[in-house]
């Protein structure tokens, strides 16, 4: 293999000087100012619930409808609603631009997975603090959200080098509580993952959803991520593969547009949640990304990759204030909030007023309170605080303050009269980068992408494999095993 990995790197000076500018050229073609301009209008909530068109709906009444008549979703239940949401269900149908038979087969696979390894249950009955190992290994709520209502996250990659993550795989033992996960043949770091995506799915989008917005019609079903990869070289970035596809895939087959946009701090960037849906940004890139980013079209579908800006020094803190209000942008990133990387949610005033109780007292040496740790529900009346603790059940429920309600359309005033202006951007004409004609699968893209990748760092490195090869790099095979579904 090595022969045959060392002839492909046999490219002219000029090779590979041309397939940089390829990739520096392709990158300009996707415009933050016109993403910016495209999230403050309305024109992101087409294909969301209550803003469906009339095709649409017909489309989506028959994807509930077959779902129904193949067992795989009840209008009612026993709980008084129907198995999924509305907004669930849509997802699956907008990742498959409404193809109902596409979306009734990833939604299938989905619910057997789901099923297979006990995802409700391994969620609330995970170990609290196996939990709060994993959350500190992958993007964390800063507790604020983005000028539409999304969660913000931030996920800091530098702290990922070789021995943490070593230390971190060495810790995921017996912190499994249930004996079905006990005795699962997937890995546990894959179901600390799952469970840090329902916390997702069941706590933050459903308290986003209930906190005032612009379009309280909507429900929230996705995050925005700030990804801090200063720090990060080529080397550490080739070894966090495997970690850094695990997420892409799982987020692609089995929780479908759940992820908003990604903004990225220097120097480069890797889409770590990657889905179909909006948009994924890159500040400050170095002078090798252009590198990067060809190891990136190959591991990632083309939606994804569409969605990617790179943004210069100066155009970082306006981008990011034209998305999120700067209370809600940490500090290091030029915002105002106290928020650093393996803190817990700094909750906004809104948020405060529903789940403060979830609040600590301040750790040592801090004025902000704490969060609790572990699994939590938030179930719009009430808060579910569940985990494992010293191998005993927690289990607590804890009211929710009901306001007086009002109908979506008082809210949606209401919200868009206390929304700050955003800040302005130069008027650029941008068209997003449009999906490549053809689609590969996630397993051809990534052979592709790992024999370019290989070849890519021995040029730039000029190290032999054995030095360069990530250890999580044969463990990718288990989450091809584990997904069912292709990416589109």
């Amino acid at each position: 293999m090595f022969s045959l990995f060392k002839s492909k790197t046999h490219k002219s000076h000029h090779s590979h000087e041309d397939e940089d500018l390829a990739h520096e050229q392709d990158m300009k073609k996707n415009d933050p100012v016109a993403a910016a301009s495209h999230a403050a209008s309305e024109a992101w909530l087409a294909g969301h619930l209550n803003h469906l068109t009339e095709e649409q709906e017909q489309k989506f009444v028959e994807f509930k409808k077959v779902c129904e008549e193949r067992g795989y979703y009840k209008p009612s239940c026993e709980e008084g609603g129907p198995s999924h949401d509305d907004a669930t269900m849509l997802r699956f149908l907008r990742a498959r631009k409404f193809d109902v038979d596409g979306a009734w087969g990833q939604f299938k696979d989905t619910e057997d997975w789901r099923k297979d390894n006990a995802i409700e249950t391994l969620y609330e009955n995970i170990d609290v603090e196996s939990y709060e190992l994993s959350r500190r290994k992958y993007p964390q709520w800063t507790g604020r959200r983005d000028r539409r209502g999304i969660p913000v996250y931030v996920f800091e990659i530098k702290d990922l080098n070789r021995e943490n993550m070593a230390a971190y795989n060495a810790s995921i033992s017996s912190t499994m509580t249930s004996e079905t996960h006990k005795s699962s043949t997937v890995p546990g770091r894959l179901l600390r993952l799952f469970a840090l995506y329902e916390n997702l799915l069941r706590f933050v989008m459903p308290l986003c959803s209930a906190l005032p917005r612009p379009n309280p019609e909507t429900p929230i079903v996705s995050s925005n991520n700030i990804v801090d990869v200063s720090g990060v070289g080529l080397k550490q970035f080739w070894n966090l593969k495997g970690h850094m596809q695990d997420a892409s895939v799982l987020a692609t087959a089995h929780y479908p547009e759940t992820l908003d946009r990604i903004f990225v701090r220097p120097p480069l960037l890797i889409p770590i949640l990657s889905s179909d849906t909006d948009i994924t940004k890159i500040i400050g890139a170095p002078s090798f990304f252009p590198t990067v980013w060809g190891w990136i079209k190959r591991w990632f579908d083309p939606v994804t990759t569409s969605k990617i800006f790179i943004l210069s020094a100066s155009e970082v803190t306006p981008t990011l204030t034209s998305f999120m209000d700067p209370s809600s942008i940490p500090k290091q990133y030029g915002g105002e909030l106290d928020w650093k990387w393996g803190d817990m949610p700094n909750l906004d005033e809104p948020a405060r007023e529903l789940v403060g109780a979830l609040e600590t007292a301040p750790a040592e040496g801090e004025t902000k309170p704490g969060f609790i740790k572990g699994p939590v529900l938030f179930k719009g009346k009430e808060i579910e605080v569940l985990g494992t603790v010293d191998g005993k059940s927690r289990r607590e429920t804890i009211p929710v303050p009901q306001k007086e309600e009002q109908n979506p359309s008082e809210q949606k005033e209401e919200s868009k009269a206390a929304e700050p202006a955003p800040v302005e951007t130069k008027d650029t004409p941008a068209q997003l980068e449009k999906q490549l004609g053809q689609e590969t699968t996630t397993e051809q893209r990534k052979a592709e992408a790992n024999d370019s990748i290989e070849s890519s760092i021995t040029a730039v490195s000029g190290e032999d494999e054995s030095a360069i090869k990530s250890p999580l790099e044969k463990e990718t095979e288990v989450i091809n095993s584990e997904t069912t579904t292709t990416v589109s």
